[in-house]
């Protein structure tokens, strides 16, 4: 990242993320829930996977909005 970018543009850029990780954790939690039944250990990384962009979700959200309720989604059931 070689360009130098303003405050509006860097917020920009983040909410963008924020935005992208919560699509994307939404997907895999979907992905987890469909293949819970056919395929556990399908669905055990997918749910690793929303738990990932969960995790990067709340970084950006704290970003954005300091010291703000954290934002939660309906969990996925860990798969044994």
């Amino acid at each position: 990242m070689t360009d130098v970018v303003d405050a509006d543009e860097l917020l920009r850029r983040i909410r963008r993320g924020r935005e992208h990780a919560a699509e994307e954790e939404r997907a895999w939690r979907e992905r987890a829930q469909s293949l819970t039944a056919t395929d556990p250990e399908g669905a055990r990384e997918a749910a690793d996977r929303a738990r990932a962009f969960e995790a990067v979700l709340r970084v950006l959200e704290e970003i954005v909005r300091p010291g703000g309720a954290p934002n939660r989604a309906d969990g996925v059931k860990q798969v044994t």
